[in-house]
């Protein structure tokens, strides 16, 4: 089967199957052709449905272009620097903008008028809209920037109505985003991560957070809306902050703890609610004392 099909693809190839048409309507794939005895590899040419892709690049269709440095798609108003990389089966859409050695992963989507700055890396599978990114970050596969926040109110007949969600995301210099991590655009003021910043796999930011410089918040954190997080911050892995909460700079809270009221004094806090971690401490102590109390 696979010797008859490869002598009728070469037939066509050579003219009377293919004949008067376009060189541009060709374009080479690779078809793995299996029977029972034998499995061959073959070279086939395909037919691209619109006519408008071709096999070197140029128009995919009237508004979207193909990228040169990677095969990825970009919108005609999109402004990308020459250096910048955009991976097959990225898209980039209305006048973003791309700075110079900036990296877009294969499937990732940039959405309209979003700023991308210099030497940022974005993984694969990435979704990008209503944000901003600042020079030299990493954003890893998975990410998602920019998408509604989670708010809700209830009508005068008890109906959930959804708050406009008209706000962005603004992410500083150097900040690294662990994958699978979502941060939410903002409603009545943009949502911000500060310079420097690294945050782990699989974190939420909610809207309207505001998060300083050279914080690191670690796996599974989840930030509810409107909080408010100072400078050089630590959040310790599975840690909850209450939504219209503020901790203050310098602040370091322990795995598993929630922060369910405003933290004004730089420290190391545990527990739930959020205490001084040696009152945290303290906590604990007393509790496996009372346990093993006889009755």
């Amino acid at each position: 089967m696979a010797k008859n099909l490869g002598r009728l693809l070469s037939a066509s190839t050579h003219g009377f199957l293919l004949k008067n048409l376009p060189g541009s309507f060709f374009s080479c794939r690779n078809l793995c052709v299996c029977s029972d005895q034998t499995t061959e590899s073959i070279n086939v040419t395909s037919f691209p449905c619109n006519g408008l892709e071709t096999s070197l690049g140029g128009s995919v269709d009237k508004r979207f272009l193909r990228w040169r440095n990677g095969g990825g798609t970009y919108h005609s108003s999109a402004v990308i620097d020459s250096s910048a990389l955009v991976e097959f089966g990225a898209v980039v859409h209305e006048r973003a903008i791309l700075g110079a050695e900036v990296h877009i992963g294969s499937n990732t989507v940039v959405g309209p008028s979003v700023k991308i700055g210099p030497s940022t890396k974005i993984g694969y599978n990435v979704s990008v809209s209503n944000c901003s990114i600042g020079e030299s970050c990493v954003i890893h596969n998975g990410v998602c920037l920019g998408q509604d926040g989670f708010g809700f109110y209830v009508d005068e007949h008890g109906d959930m109505v959804k708050k406009p969600q008209a706000l962005n995301v603004k992410i500083g210099n150097r900040v690294e985003i662990g994958a699978n991590t979502c941060i939410d655009r903002g409603s009545w003021r943009e949502t911000v991560i500060g310079d420097d910043t690294k945050i782990d796999n699989l974190v939420q930011i909610g809207h309207n957070v505001v998060i300083g410089k050279s914080c690191m918040l670690c796996g599974q954190v989840g930030i509810a809306g409107s909080a408010e997080i100072g400078d050089y911050v630590v959040l310790g892995g599975r840690v909850a902050v209450r939504d219209h909460v503020s901790i203050v700079s310098k602040v370091r809270l322990a795995a598993n703890s929630c922060v369910t009221k405003n933290i004004t004094e730089p420290g190391d806090y545990g527990g739930f609610p959020a205490v001084p971690i040696h009152q945290w401490r303290r906590q604990i102590v007393q509790a496996q004392l009372s346990s093993k109390k006889k009755p």
